[in-house]
């Protein structure tokens, strides 16, 4: 009897992990990975160099983990911005693999001279390579109705086992910039714009196109404190995705030598899961971890356990001496 229920769980997440071989992946902090987000945060920093390396591990107590690494480096030169993605999944029992690399490429528009309304809008540039080991996969053939036979052949034929293909994709970002206590950032991407096949058989499979809307925003409470709400939607195919929420942010010190701020959030993923985040900021480095509460139809196999987050960054900044203009004396003095 145990074992049945474990077949039911294992096929369950089978034909569930099935609906997602069209879409793309997602994270809790997404806030912490701002070139999965919009191309448009290529070269959005306060920096030379920013380097960001973000992990997710979930349904660990359930089946196979699912795991999705990433890791971005982008640059800015005057109002250009340039970024390589680079991102790695694995899915389910069959060791459903997708490796994507981005290229992503934004322009700043001072909209005022001031610099307090600018406007980043970028494009993307992917390939996307998916793998799967078809025999690692059970499927209802095995099943003769009494006992399932794992070595009973499984009357699949299978036309391929990889699938590669590249993506285009576009967004803008807009920024409100009063001071660094006091900003508001909202952008749009959208991705996947030439719906490339990534079907393992002779069928098209289309890739849906992606929509992405998100805002944040930096509110000053007191001399330590800043409330920074945020949200984010995402829309493809027949699935929506709205995730919402807020962190506080407490500094322990403001000065930009010794600069260090403590974080703590509580967010929502619509029909999901509710998570709760962390974060610590020291100089140039940040690094976050996050814990997903599932609290979808999946907890009776779940028992509420969904995955745990981590975000790193770190921004480099070159050297720049002051430029010192000599002014030459006249005789007479």
């Amino acid at each position: 009897m145990k074992r049945f229920k474990t077949l039911l769980v294992s096929f369950s997440l089978l034909i569930y992990s099935q609906h997602f071989f069209a879409q793309d992946v997602h994270w809790s902090q997404f806030n912490d990975n701002q070139l999965f987000q919009n191309p448009g945060h290529a070269g959005h920093f306060d920096g030379d160099y920013r380097f960001i390396a973000n992990y997710r591990n979930q349904w660990k107590s359930v089946t196979v983990p699912f795991s999705t690494f990433s890791m971005s480096a982008d640059a800015k030169f005057k109002n250009y911005g340039v970024g390589l993605l680079l991102s790695h999944d694995q899915a389910g029992d069959g060791k459903f693999q997708t490796v994507e690399l981005q290229g992503n490429f934004s322009r700043l528009f001072k909209l005022t001279k001031d610099s307090v309304h600018i406007l980043r809008p970028g494009v993307n540039i992917g390939l996307n390579y998916r793998q799967i080991n078809w025999n690692n996969l059970y499927f209802d053939s095995q099943y003769n109705g009494y006992v399932f036979d794992p070595t009973a052949p499984t009357n699949e034929l299978y036309q391929s086992d990889r699938k590669g293909n590249f993506s285009i994709g576009t967004g803008v970002v807009y920024e409100y910039l009063k001071n660094d206590r006091f900003k508001v950032i909202g952008g749009f991407g959208i991705y996947n714009l030439n719906q490339p096949n990534q079907g393992f058989y002779n069928e098209v499979v289309k890739r849906d196109i992606r929509f992405n809307f998100f805002g944040k925003g930096t509110f000053k409470i007191n001399q330590k404190w800043d409330v920074v709400p945020s949200f984010q939607f995402s829309n493809q195919g027949k699935y929506r995705e709205l995730l919402i929420g807020s962190s506080a942010k407490y500094y322990l010190t403001a000065k930009k030598g010794v600069y260090q701020a403590l974080y703590g959030g509580v967010w929502f993923r619509n029909r999901d899961a509710g998570y709760m985040s962390f974060g610590y900021d020291y100089k140039d480095v940040f690094v976050g971890i996050s814990y997903d509460i599932n609290l979808s139809k999946l907890v009776p196999a779940s028992r509420a356990r969904g995955g745990v987050e981590f975000a790193v960054r770190y921004i480099i900044r070159t050297f720049k001496p002051k430029k010192i203009i000599h002014r030459v004396c006249p005789d007479f003095i």
